[in-house]
């Protein structure tokens, strides 16, 4: 036989190898509801020695038949790799938990060391969470590397509980002398929102050992995507980084812009879709110049990008010898923008490597550059966006659930009212729907002793206030009374401070740390009238307000009335004292 022949021949038998050591049922369609069901697998499984990755990916499993496979896995210790994502297609919600529960406790059981974890497509929401979080604190995961939980809707509570677990992981393994050393983490589309964003960045600046993080579609902002970028720097090994598809805005692309400077190992980027703007991506490309020396994607797409941050962000990647594309589609360039930032691509022997532009919006009608724009109008207005988009979204996924008989089938589904999702996009409805006990959740949901966050909290309430709508009026006096009353009864609660930083948000006082204030609305000023009246409100903290109240402003100039009350009281109470 010629060599060509032999060679030809050990590349087809290669290619159609079975992994040594995996037991593979993978989109098989079986549906396995029962004992008797899974009979012939549990056989398999049972003589299956060495067994070390298990593949049940396309595959329905009931609760009875993930017990009897779970029997069957107890003796399994050299299982690594669970691929079990996709496997309760069709199942109703309330079966995941009980399943996952006891395939976990089976790795437990056989004193498993997981290194591959995959669960991705599983609708399974937070109580799914629960049903792996045993496992997750458990030894058999202190050697886990890849954590795949993508499109599992998880939500805010859910990742709450994942990051709690794997915080618990990391400290149980670091007490045996060999920390928990995650490389890949994956969990897009699951509505983790600013909090659970924020609970997984601080379990990842613990790990440190990431290399890999995937959470696009997650309605992650600034708040969260800078919580992340602090995350991120203290993981040195990280390559691939991608977000693509949260809502950036400038203010968290500057604060990822700063951390990717001294990322050394970073080889992809995306950031598409995730509205980094202008300004965001000028800091992208400073970091580009002095760092990211390996860098071969960068993914800055349909970011509302004008022209010259683009061609900025194009000459950042001159001299990098690994770079291969750089995607900036999607953006406001223009004709002859597209023309120049291919030009310079040209010039610098790169052109091959843009990506197309056949989706730029044209250079924008006004001159609205990031510098020229209110900060913080333009973080509310996403919040807007990014709201509206969450209750059509609830609202597509209830219908899908009543079709569905609510079965696990639609990729994530409606959660139910959360005081995280209303303090992160504030709406009436959000308020109303967190129910009668509204006051007291969100009471206990605040930190009484930051008087900075209290401030933020009372402004994002009272945001939402009706006058004249008299059930919206009732639950936003009512909240705000519950956290007050909360904060100024606590000893250590810092009352000026909290002033302090209520003034510099309405933009009476300006900040040394140069924050921005809010957008002021009616419902800001009724709210701390209403509040200055009750007797949780220190009197020598209503003197305060009444010096600032009584200098002229611009900030307020946009509720008349309500200022005007609101002055009106202050003095009232100040002459009364």
């Amino acid at each position: 036989m010629a060599s060509d022949d032999v060679a030809r021949l050990a590349e087809s038998l290669a290619k159609t190898q079975v992994n040594e050591g995996e037991l593979s049922y993978k989109g098989q369609g079986l549906k396995l509801d029962n004992k008797q069901s899974v009979e012939q697998m549990v056989k398999e499984i049972e003589e299956f020695d060495g067994l070390r990755a298990l593949r049940l990916e396309g595959n329905t499993i009931g609760v009875e038949a993930a017990q009897t496979i779970a029997k069957a896995l107890e003796n399994k210790s050299d299982l690594q790799c669970c691929h079990w994502s996709d496997m309760f297609t069709g199942r109703l919600r309330p079966e995941i938990p009980p399943a996952l529960v006891s395939l976990g406790d089976a790795l437990i059981t056989a004193g498993a060391r997981l290194k591959v974890l995959d669960l991705s497509d599983n609708a399974f929401g937070p109580d799914g969470v629960k049903g792996i979080e045993k496992l997750l604190k458990s030894a058999a995961c202190h050697t886990l590397q890849e954590l795949r939980l993508n499109n599992c809707g998880m939500g805010i509570g859910g990742g709450k509980i994942l990051a709690a677990a794997l915080t618990e992981c990391h400290k149980e393994s670091s007490a045996l002398g060999a920390p928990l050393q995650l490389k890949v983490f994956i969990a897009g589309r699951n509505r983790l929102e600013n909090d659970g964003a924020t609970a997984l960045a601080q379990a990842f600046q613990l790990i440190g050992s990431l290399e890999e993080v995937h959470m696009p579609q997650n309605g992650i902002n600034y708040p969260g995507v800078s919580a992340l970028a602090t995350a991120m720097q203290h993981n040195p090994q990280l390559r691939v980084i991608n977000l693509n598809d949260n809502t950036f805005t400038k203010r968290g692309a500057v604060a990822m812009g700063q951390v990717l400077k001294h990322l050394r190992n970073v080889q992809v980027i995306n950031f598409g879709d995730c509205l980094v703007r202008s300004e965001g991506a000028l800091a992208i490309a400073d970091a580009l110049r002095e760092g990211l020396p390996i860098l071969k994607e960068l993914n800055l797409s349909f970011g509302e990008i004008t022209e010259d941050a683009a061609l900025e962000v194009a000459r950042s990647v001159d001299k990098k010898d690994q770079f291969e594309k750089l995607d900036l589609n999607g953006n406001s360039l223009g004709e002859e923008g597209c023309d120049n930032l291919r030009e310079v691509m040209e010039s610098m022997n790169m052109g091959e490597k843009l990506g197309s532009l056949s989706d730029d919006e044209g250079e924008p009608e006004e001159d609205d550059d990031d510098d020229d724009d209110d900060d913080e109008e333009e973080e509310e207005d996403d919040d807007e966006d990014v709201e509206e988009e969450e209750e059509e979204e609830e609202e597509e996924e209830e219908g899908e659930e009543s079709e569905s008989n609510q079965f696990s089938t639609p990729p994530s589904a409606p959660r139910p009212p959360d005081v995280s999702s209303f303090l992160s996009f504030p709406s009436p409805d959000k308020l109303l729907r967190l129910g009668a006990k509204r006051s007291f959740l969100i009471q206990q949901q605040v930190d009484v002793l930051d008087a900075g966050k209290i401030a933020e909290v009372f402004l994002k309430i009272s945001s939402v206030y009706k006058e004249e709508d008299s059930e919206v009026k009732s639950a936003v006096l009512e909240s705000i009374d519950a956290v007050m009353s909360k904060a100024f009864s606590t000893p250590s609660f810092q009352g000026l401070s909290f002033v302090s930083s209520l003034l510099v948000m309405l933009g009476l006082l300006k900040s040394e740390d140069k924050l921005k204030p809010v957008k002021v609305v009616p419902g800001h000023l009724q709210c701390l009238e209403h509040a200055v009246k009750q007797r949780y409100f220190p009197r020598e903290n209503v003197t305060v307000l009444n010096a600032f109240m009584a200098r002229p402003n611009k900030s307020l100039e946009c509720c008349g009335s309500a200022r005007d009350r609101l002055k009106s009281t202050i003095q009232n109470l100040t002459s009364e004292s």
